[in-house]
């Protein structure tokens, strides 16, 4: 084809050019044209650059021109490939050679290493096996030579061959070589004392008291070990051991010792190995370290882990000591007989009375060196940074340890308990401080939503509170109760008796934090889909009604549920007040009141654990609840119109408590500009910021209102609050000292028991803008009084009055579909509006300028016809500040020597309003100088407001 005729020309030409001469030089500059590329890598396509390159239009002239500079480089570089062959030549042929050589000596060596082996293994049969197995024939014939002079002495060593730290059995052995052999029978006997735990030791003493006396160190060797791990069967023999050597008192000054000894070096062998352990090297500077400054270079991380074990340590130490005077005192009971299987007799006495003395010693000083090593690692680390959690768990371990300490010795463990209330005071101001910022946090963006938990909800339920088990959640199993009954019976051992044979005392803590479970929230606010359903539905029907819904009434005084259900009949009449039957009677809280309650929870686990701050901490959940109240007050209850309204809205005692709190807890300056000039920093430290209302809670918006759903979650999670303090109050009460119980008691009786009194203030705002009483005042002002004939018609007023109620009634109904009002609650909103509006009747009866008899018949009719139709809407009985419109009205009927008795005995009226009645109802039946006489003494009348 053409293409195989073209390759075939190709090559020929390269053949003729690489044939032809050419100048060495010119062939160097061909080369060096040739383009880098070219000398990249072997999968260089060399074809594909070179159509890369072609320009887009092609001229063939210049191809031509272009290809024949390809093949003269080409020619050049195979010339000089091929001229480097022929030069390479000769080298190649004689390294060549060189292999070759190297080949045949290679074979030639192994030759010889064949035969030398051969050789060797005829001269190991020929020579050394024969004269090496005579030369141990020999040995061994000397050997059974000198064993044969010795075998009576070494009948008595027989006996001993097959036992284990046989103490006593060694020593009366060494007693009776003594006695019978002589100092070169017992070097000879010396090396075949091969028994445990001596083997081969003995044959390093060139006498048998040099043995004797190694057998005395070996002893106090094994004394020392009882004080970790006490074995019955050991110390036995070691005490025989020493009895036999008359050294009974002398054994119990060393063991002392030993267990001084031994909590010295646990401690620091515990510690040092974390301490290295977070180090992360092998810097030796720390073992050369004091226990005390040792201590300072635990990391928190390793701080509880560090604590348990030491504190694990130290328990079998003085499990070790339990165990030894234990087995003194069981052996104090027997007389000191022969051990049967006993070739010998303890012929000293034990000194009884000195070894309990010593013992009994020995616990208050083994207990002292405890409580100063782990006082050193208390106080070695800063703890005021640790989280609460892990704080606890420290407390709850080194209470654990003064329990140990209580039954080892009786101690209270005073330098425990010292070392740890500096440690919990320092930390507990610190925590504190920062749960107070952080419940301002919580209050300052709380929207007063509903928290929805379940209608059973206890805090009981919290897993802050399992530790006081008296409060005993209603949704415990019975499984777990019977659990919790049978650990309870097992507390009344002592722990020395429930982790005699296995276990530690200070593995407890991690059992039961696994164990803390709390299920307390409810789904949407609803216990289940059917009673979701089931809210919606008239009530009117005793069929429809869930169980739940039927028990869903609150007493009136304290808004709690009664623990028996409502009669049916009850529950017909009591739907016109009762707003909470379309949703189960559950709490009403917030999640800045769940977490207010938690934070109770930790701070009685922490009192709880450790009773010498008890007041402290006692004294701070107080300030929680101050602080929660003053800001429910401060959203939503602090109004300038109290004063003005007369209805004594805000008793002393809440006023009282109001202004303690802010004088005590509240820093004032903390907004102002002059902030920190003012007072000294010490005391503004211990105060918080005033908090403030979230911008997303709305409290002017007439269509919820005023913020009602908002205030309702805000009061009612308060007094939630407080009655969950009320319950626990006892066993505060339990914990608190005798010397600082009145502060409990006041805390209980002035600030606790105050939180129901929030609810008017707070209320009335709600109903004093529900209703339009202005209106009310300007409709009454255009009627007619001074008419002639008795009306059979109450005015239009009256029914504008009856319809803002009915509005108002029906907005109550709205705000109870998304949260509950009490009864408590709908009780004061409809008594703040009625007094209301009364008061409004008295004060647009007090602007009348002239009024007939007839006239005030009419206002007699007006306010029987408000009346009759307000107890339609409202179970409220008896209808507030009724006397107080009646009594007003009938007033005008009153002679002059009645009206001056009915102004000194009626100070509830304004001065206005009692000189309205002097006015116009006496005006025309008096002269001047009586009207004078009786303005005069509603001037000098001092009237203090109801």
């Amino acid at each position: 084809s053409q293409i195989e005729n073209f390759r075939r020309s190709l090559r020929e030409e390269l053949r003729e050019l690489r044939e032809q001469p050419i100048d060495p030089q010119a062939e160097q500059e061909i080369i060096d044209s040739i383009e880098e590329v070219y000398f990249s890598n072997d999968s260089f396509d060399m074809v594909q650059h070179e159509l890369e390159k072609l320009p887009p239009e092609l001229n063939l002239q210049e191809l031509e021109e272009y290809r024949d500079k390809l093949k003269r480089q080409q020619a050049a570089v195979s010339k000089k490939v091929a001229d480097l062959i022929l030069e390479k030549q000769p080298a190649y042929v004689k390294e060549l050679e060189r292999v070759t050589a190297l080949q045949t000596n290679l074979q030639l060596a192994a030759v010889i290493c064949t035969n030398a082996r051969r050789q060797l293994s005829v001269a190991k049969e020929g020579f050394t096996e024969a004269s090496l197995g005579l030369l141990a024939n020999q040995r061994r014939r000397q050997l059974l030579t000198g064993l044969l002079k010795s075998l009576r002495t070494i009948k008595t060593l027989v006996k001993l061959t097959h036992m284990e730290e046989d103490y006593p059995g060694a020593i009366q052995l060494c007693l009776e070589c003594q006695k019978a052999s002589t100092s070169r029978l017992i070097e000879m006997i010396i090396p075949l004392f091969l028994f445990p735990p001596f083997p081969l030791t003995l044959a390093l003493f060139p006498s048998l008291s040099s043995a004797y006396f190694w057998l005395q160190e070996q002893l106090d060797v094994a004394l020392s070990k009882t004080c970790k791990h006490f074995d019955v069967s050991h110390y036995t023999k070691v005490q025989l051991a020493y009895t036999l050597l008359g050294k009974t008192q002398t054994a119990m000054d060393q063991l002392h010792m030993h267990f001084t000894q031994a909590i010295h070096n646990t401690v620091f062998q515990v510690v040092l190995g974390y301490v290295e352990l977070c180090a992360g090297n092998a810097d030796t500077k720390f073992q050369k370290m004091q226990y005390k400054d040792l201590c300072t270079h635990i990391t928190p991380d390793s701080y509880i882990p560090c604590l348990t074990d030491l504190c694990k340590a130290l328990w079998e130490v003085m499990l070790s000591y339990h165990h030894t005077m234990q087995w003194h005192e069981e052996h104090d009971k027997q007389e000191t007989t022969p051990t049967p299987g006993k070739g010998f007799t303890c012929s000293l006495a034990v000194d009884h009375s000195y070894v309990k003395k010593k013992l009994e010693h020995g616990l208050t000083r083994i207990w002292q060196d405890v409580q100063l090593k782990v006082k050193a690692y208390i106080l070695g680390t800063d703890m005021s940074n640790f989280k609460y959690d892990d704080f606890i768990v420290v407390l709850d371990v080194i209470s654990r340890l003064m329990q140990v300490g209580e039954e080892f010795c009786g101690s209270k463990s005073e330098v425990l308990q010292e070392s740890i209330k500096r440690q919990s005071v320092n930390y507990f101001k610190n925590y504190h401080r920062a749960r107070l910022e952080e419940l301002r946090m919580f209050l300052e963006n709380e929207t007063w939503e509903l928290c929805p938990v379940k209608s059973n909800f206890n805090i009981a339920q919290l897993h802050e509170f399992k530790f006081m088990g008296q409060c005993r959640s209603p949704s415990v199993s019975p499984s777990r109760q019977a659990a919790s009954s049978s650990s309870s019976a097992q507390e009344e051992l002592s722990l020395f008796q429930q982790y005699q044979r296995e276990g530690n005392p200070f593995e407890m803590h991690m059992e039961h934090k696994e164990e803390e479970t709390e299920d307390v929230l409810a789904s949407n606010g609803y216990e289940s889909d059917e009673l979701e359903k089931s809210v919606y539905q008239d009530y009117d029907s005793d069929s429809d009604v869930p169980e739940e819904l039927k028990q869903d009434y609150v007493d009136e005084q304290t808004g709690d549920a009664p623990l028996k259900s409502v009669p049916r009949e009850t529950m017909r009449t009591k739907k016109k007040s009762d707003y909470n039957l379309n949703k189960t009677n559950a709490p009403i809280l917030t999640n800045t009141t769940l977490n207010v309650i938690r934070l109770v929870g930790k701070y009685m686990q922490m009192m709880n654990i450790l009773k010498p701050i008890a007041f402290d901490v006692i004294h701070c959940v107080s300030q929680l609840f101050d602080y929660y109240l003053y800001a429910v007050y401060t959203f939503f209850g602090r109004n300038d119109m109290y004063e003005s309204s007369g209805l004594g809205l805000i008793s002393s005692r809440l006023r009282t408590t109001l202004n303690r709190i802010q004088e005590s807890l509240i820093d004032m300056e903390a907004v102002g500009e002059n902030a920190g000039v003012h007072g000294p920093a010490e005391d503004r430290k211990e105060k918080v910021p005033s908090p403030h209302l979230s911008q997303l809670v709305v409290l002017t918006n007439s269509g919820t209102l005023y913020g009602l759903a908002q205030r309702v979650v805000a009061t009612e999670s308060l007094v939630f609050l407080a009655e969950q303090f009320e319950s626990l109050q006892s066993h505060l009460d339990t914990m608190m000292p005798a010397a600082k119980k009145p502060f409990l008691q006041q805390f209980y009786s002035q600030t606790v028991s105050t939180a129901s009194e929030l609810r008017k203030p707070i209320y009335w705002i709600v109903a004093a803008k529900a209703i339009d009483y202005e209106q009310m005042l300007l409709m009454m002002a255009g009627v007619k009084w001074d008419i002639r004939e008795i009306m059979s018609q109450h005015n239009v007023y009256v029914d504008v009055l009856l319809k803002e109620f009915e509005q108002f009634n029906k907005r109550l109904g709205e705000v109870s579909r998304h949260v509950r009002i009490p009864l408590p609650v709908s009780n004061v909103l409809w008594e703040h509006c009625i007094r209301l509006a009364n008061r409004t009747l008295v004060e647009g009866y007090a602007n009348v300028k002239k009024c007939s008899n007839e006239g005030r018949a009419l206002m007699q009719l007006d306010f029987q016809q408000f009346l009759m139709k307000l107890e339609k809407l409202t179970d409220l009985r008896p209808i507030p500040d009724k006397e107080f419109v009646e009594t007003y009205i009938k007033a005008y009927y009153l002679t002059e020597n009645d009206m001056e008795q009915f102004i000194k005995n009626h100070r509830e009226y304004s001065m206005k309003q009692l000189a309205n009645l002097v006015n116009v109802c006496l005006g025309s039946h008096i002269n001047k100088k009586a009207r004078q006489k009786l303005l005069a003494a509603i001037d000098d009348i001092d009237r203090p407001k109801r």
